[in-house]
């Protein structure tokens, strides 16, 4: 059994705390880049073109992860709204992150006049090995755990055997970049690889946050929960709207 006593603080630089959190975060964004980075050359790009789209989704994308996770929990912050900006005390939420990202990637690619589905695709595979290595930065910080459980690959949490939802998220977030990966060398076809992302996580996400005792809420409704369900739709909606129009990706010339 995992126990949650790791110090989230790494290692301290001139003072400043340097927090485990954010190291497997960049850690995640900068390997699952340069899979982008190989991919983005062989459809003919710059190999900085990943380095300046990544320029302007991660400002975005950390924005909408914050913004997300105020929103549902404003009773913390509405008295001592300055506390929005503290990012060292935590909170964020990756399904905001991922939508400001895209919204992002939405006019980077309007105005280098690139479909926004290519890049998608693209960036599926990475989003989902970040994710994968970022979870690790939830065990760290002792959240994002689940309900009391006696199964043996259980972790202890304040004297607790809890189900270790980051790692089965972790699991399933590397297996579903492990196939897109595999899938993209068989079958490069347009817009399926992005709609398999949204199934696949839509899927896993939805299970997950079931088990979770932290999870941000709409009443009696999981948001994580309702979110999956539209990542499930959107996904099904561009599976079957390219499945059968065998549109190759976009090759820069």
């Amino acid at each position: 059994m995992l126990n949650f006593n790791i110090d989230r603080v790494a290692f301290s630089l001139f003072g400043i705390d340097i927090y485990w959190y954010a190291i497997l975060i960049i850690t995640g964004v900068l390997i699952g880049a340069k899979f982008a980075q190989k991919e983005f050359v062989k459809r003919g790009f710059k190999e900085d073109f990943i380095y300046d789209l990544l320029f302007v989704i991660l400002p975005l994308a950390i924005i909408g992860a914050r913004a997300w996770y105020v929103i549902f929990e404003w009773d913390m912050y509405k008295n001592n709204p300055i506390q929005i900006l503290n990012f060292r005390a935590g909170g964020l939420a990756i399904h905001g992150g991922i939508l400001f990202a895209i919204i992002g990637i939405y006019f980077y690619a309007k105005k280098k006049e690139i479909p926004l589905i290519d890049i998608l695709d693209v960036m599926a595979p990475s989003l989902a090995f970040g994710q994968a290595i970022g979870r690790w930065g939830n065990f760290v910080n002792g959240e994002a755990h689940g309900t009391p459980t006696n199964l043996p690959w259980a972790i202890i949490v304040d004297g607790v055997k809890v189900h270790p939802t980051f790692l089965y998220e972790s699991i399933g977030d590397f297996l579903i970049f492990l196939f897109l990966i595999n899938y993209r060398k068989k079958n490069p076809k347009k817009g399926i690889q992005t709609a398999i992302y949204f199934i696949a996580y839509g899927i896993l996400r939805f299970f997950v946050e079931g088990l979770r005792t932290d999870s941000l809420m709409i009443g009696p409704i999981r948001m994580a929960q309702l979110t999956s369900v539209i990542y499930l739709i959107v996904g099904l909606y561009l599976f079957f709207k390219y499945k059968n129009i065998n549109l190759k990706p976009y090759i820069k010339k």
